[in-house]
């Protein structure tokens, strides 16, 4: 079998059996589960090698079936046979847990576990990518620009911490549920817009992890109690964005703005989901940050080219998004709004209340938007100081190839 084949299996199969023993043995027994299900893709690559089996899932599924009887005979003979199989599960047979109704619920328990807020933001996505979407260390320190001994680290202190608060495998209820949630969406949002717009060298898109957050979104919808309008908000948005994937970059591999993408390209079956999904996330008195995001992303798809989108529209959803999340990111993406309307003192304005350092790792955004003010303005003279910064601050390859592009165009408007 290809290793690719294998890889792949891992990553859509490992999360699910590793929520599922969790939900069996418990969160204090984790460690040992993540080695039992790792030890199982092993074997099975080896034995796949020479015959492959007809049904690979299935396979799996048994596999892991048999590890469970493994372990509890491993952990049972370490506690002297007092060992209890938790989480009230008891009554409920080995296979029935193995059920795909089952295991959704596993990998939803296993998400707010993850997303706790008693872990450790910077914590969070690392161990919801690893446990509950079977990411490596190694895939995960490449996503999120990290090194691959901070992510152990991060591992670690999220295990401790769910060791140390006695974190319970269930999915909240009540008052409990919306504070819980608030964290879940947050981390999801960044898997997502890590995958949408990469701070990995040379790679502008990750469809892996786009694809994952709109997995574990549909995971919140497809349970009752979380069938609410911010998640429907959420996975709209994830849609919108989705349509838009292919578009973002030519044959070439060159970064296309909204401006010169080709429309024809964006998936339709992905913009109509997203209309549905919103006409579910408007029956609500309260939008959430999600709402805005949401709207904003379909006003650009309603427009049939560049020059017809509404962007006095698009600025009056990004005005109530700034008052609900006043964000560094949210007024850069208001003076460039304002500079497509033609409005150069409001897009100063805006421009004048940011600071670079505050974008972070995007810090080249404020710089390439300050470039672009000043050639808007024609001052091509500083817009080039301002194109020099961005290339000096963006580590993406695309990305400073279409700036070392735009830098060219305005050399040429000098000479």
């Amino acid at each position: 079998m290809e290793p690719k084949l294998i890889d792949h299996l891992f990553r859509h199969h490992s999360g699910k059996m590793v929520s599922v023993l969790t939900r069996i043995f418990g969160l204090q027994h984790l460690d040992i589960i993540e080695d039992a299900i790792q030890d199982t893709f092993i074997k099975a690559s080896l034995s796949w090698r020479k015959e492959q089996p007809e049904y690979p899932e299935a396979w799996l599924k048994k596999a892991a079936k048999n590890r469970v009887l493994d372990i509890f005979r491993t952990l049972k003979a370490q506690k002297n046979n007092s060992l209890h199989i938790t989480q009230g599960t008891d009554a409920i047979a080995i296979n029935e847990l193995f059920l795909d109704s089952e295991i959704e619920d596993a990998q939803l328990r296993m998400i707010f576990t993850a997303c706790h807020p008693k872990l450790d933001a910077r914590d969070r996505i690392s161990f919801a990518l690893k446990t509950v979407s079977g990411f490596s260390i190694k895939e995960i320190s490449s996503a999120l620009l990290t090194k691959e001994e901070t992510v152990k680290k991060r591992l670690l202190r999220a295990r401790k911490a769910i060791k140390s608060a006695h974190l319970q495998f269930n999915i909240p209820q009540g008052k409990d549920l919306q504070e819980r949630l608030d964290s879940v969406l947050e981390v999801l949002y960044l898997i997502f817009n890590e995958g949408f717009h990469s701070n990995t060298k040379d790679q502008l898109i990750r469809e892996d992890l786009c694809g994952e957050a709109l997995r574990l979104c549909q995971l919140l919808l497809n349970h009752q109690q979380t069938q609410l309008p911010e998640c429907y908000a959420l996975f709209a948005l994830f849609c919108f964005h989705s349509a838009r994937l292919e578009a973002k970059t030519n044959v070439n591999n060159e970064v296309q703005d909204l401006k010169q993408q080709d429309r024809s390209l964006w998936h339709v079956p992905l913009i109509e989901l997203g209309n549905t999904m919103m006409f579910k996330a408007v029956e609500t008195e309260y939008f959430s940050c999600y709402h805005y995001e949401a709207a904003i992303a379909a006003e650009h798809l309603k427009a049939k080219t560049f020059e017809a989108t509404n962007w006095n529209k698009i600025l009056q959803w990004y005005q109530a998004l700034y008052r609900l999340q006043p964000m560094a990111s949210h007024l850069l993406t208001m003076a460039v709004i304002s500079m497509q309307t033609k409005d150069y003192k409001t897009a100063n304005a805006y421009l004048k209340q940011l600071k670079p350092e505050e974008l972070e790792q995007r810090a080249y955004l404020y710089y390439a938007a300050k470039a672009d003010y000043y050639a808007e303005t024609d001052n091509f003279d500083e817009a080039l100081l301002q194109i020099d910064l961005a290339l000096n601050t963006v580590t993406n390859t695309l990305e400073k190839a279409y700036l070392l592009k735009k830098k060219s165009i305005w050399l040429s408007c000098i000479n």
